[in-house]
C-alpha cells in the first residue's frame, strides 16, 4: 500500500450550497474553510488545492453569540497616515453582510498564495438568490 499524492489537474471539484440563516458564524466558517481546503476528501494533500466551491446564501441572517455585534471590530487601513478605520460587526452586518463571512473564513485559510486562491472558490450572497444554479450545487448541512 502506498500513499497517493493528489495532482492539481486530477482534482474533481464539486459545488456546495450553504444556507447561513440561523447558523453561528464560527461554526459556518470552520465547515466552509474545511471544504475549501479539501479536508473532507480522501485525496486531501496539504500542498495541493483539492477543495471544492462553496456558495453561501442568506449571509444577512447569520448569528453572532454574546456581545459580538457591539464589541467585535473589523479594521482596514486607507493607506494614508493615521488612516486606520474600524467598524463594528453589527454595522458591517447591516451594510455588507457578505464581508463578515468572508473575513471569518479568510482567517481560517492558509496565509499564502494557495490560501488566496482558495478564498476565490467561495461565493457569498446576502439573499437567497444566487447565479450558480447551472453548477447544480449540493446542499451542505451545518449543525448549530
Amino acid at each position: 500500500m502506498s500513499t497517493v499524492s493528489a495532482k492539481k489537474n486530477e482534482v474533481a471539484r464539486q459545488w456546495f450550497i450553504v444556507d447561513a440563516s440561523g447558523v453561528v458564524l464560527g461554526r459556518l466558517a470552520t465547515k466552509v474553510a474545511s471544504v475549501l481546503k479539501g479536508k473532507h476528501k480522501t485525496i486531501y494533500t496539504p500542498h495541493v488545492d483539492t477543495g471544492d466551491f462553496v456558495v453561501v446564501i442568506n449571509a444577512d441572517k447569520i448569528q453572532l453569540t454574546g456581545k459580538k455585534l457591539d464589541d467585535k471590530q473589523y479594521f482596514h487601513h486607507t493607506g494614508y497616515p493615521g488612516g486606520l478605520k474600524a467598524i463594528t460587526a453589527g454595522k458591517l452586518l447591516k451594510t455588507k453582510p457578505e464581508e463578515v463571512i468572508k473575513a471569518a473564513v479568510r482567517g481560517m485559510l492558509p496565509k499564502n498564495p494557495m490560501g488566496r486562491d482558495m478564498i476565490l472558490k467561495m461565493k457569498v450572497y446576502s439573499g437567497s438568490e444566487h447565479p450558480h444554479d447551472a453548477q447544480k450545487p449540493q446542499a451542505l448541512k451545518i449543525e448549530g
